[in-house]
């Protein structure tokens, strides 16, 4: 059976200080083992906010990554400054980073390599616009971003792998899909993953749902027999919210 994760993604809120404070207020999510709790904070937070979760359940994700381990790449973070740290997790190709940072399937591709390679679990974000979900083309987006992401994965790397389907006009946005729309399109990509690899993959790979998730409709959304988790933004940054969320 696969186990439930829900992560919070801050995005670029809380400083230093709040981070830690709020932290201090929800690390015992993390004692009821049978959700796996994630927080993705700020960079500049990260070192801080591991060693207040030190002893404690809830895992560590990053932001972002890069995929190479050093050079000259200015306001870039590399795995090996991550994995010092000593993070559990990275977001990669969140739609906010392909919309406003220019990140292309490519990039994506690069960083889920360099994340396994480096013993950082990739949480791998895919999703459609509303255009192309009305113009019937959602299928065809989500395939090709997953076809994309995973390409040169071996097969023993996918054990490691969280995917998110976030239906881009859902974020941010107090939209969300219907529970019964996220778990067709999760759904699907469990079936992409049998055709690039095989069933007991796909039956075993954690698929999150995000777009507006929060206390009133986790619920529904988890009851879902393709949904795995939730990846969860403005409701991760309330200590009631995201209570509520991890024990849905």
């Amino acid at each position: 059976m696969r186990r439930p994760i829900i992560a919070g993604n801050w995005k670029m809120n809380k400083t230093l200080s709040q981070s830690v404070d709020f932290i201090k207020e929800i690390k015992h999510l993390g004692d009821n083992t049978d959700v796996e709790v994630v927080v993705c904070v700020p960079f500049i937070s990260l070192d801080r906010v591991k060693k207040e979760l030190e002893g404690t359940n809830v895992k560590l994700g990053s932001q972002n990554i890069h995929w190479e381990e050093s050079g000259a790449y200015t306001g870039e973070v590399s795995p090996l400054m991550l994995k010092e740290i000593g993070i559990d997790y990275a977001i990669i190709g969140h739609s906010e980073r392909r919309q406003y940072f220019n990140e292309t399937d490519e990039t994506v591709n690069k960083k889920v390599k360099t994340s396994l390679n480096h013993g950082i679990n990739p949480i791998i974000c895919v999703g459609e616009t509303l255009e192309e979900r009305e113009e019937n083309k959602a299928q065809d987006k989500v395939k090709t971003q997953v076809i994309k992401a995973l390409k040169g994965v071996e097969e023993n790397q996918m054990k490691d792998i969280v995917l998110a389907y976030e239906p881009i006009w859902a974020i941010g946005t107090g939209k969300t899909a219907s529970s019964e729309d996220a778990n067709e399109m999760i759904s699907f990509i469990r079936n992409i993953i049998e055709d690039i690899y095989n069933e007991e993959i796909s039956e075993e790979i954690r698929i999150q749902y995000g777009g507006s998730v929060k206390p009133a409709n986790v619920t529904e959304i988890m009851n879902q027999p393709d949904i795995d988790g939730a990846l969860v933004g403005g409701a991760s940054l309330k200590k009631d919210d995201f209570t509520d969320l991890v024990r849905f």
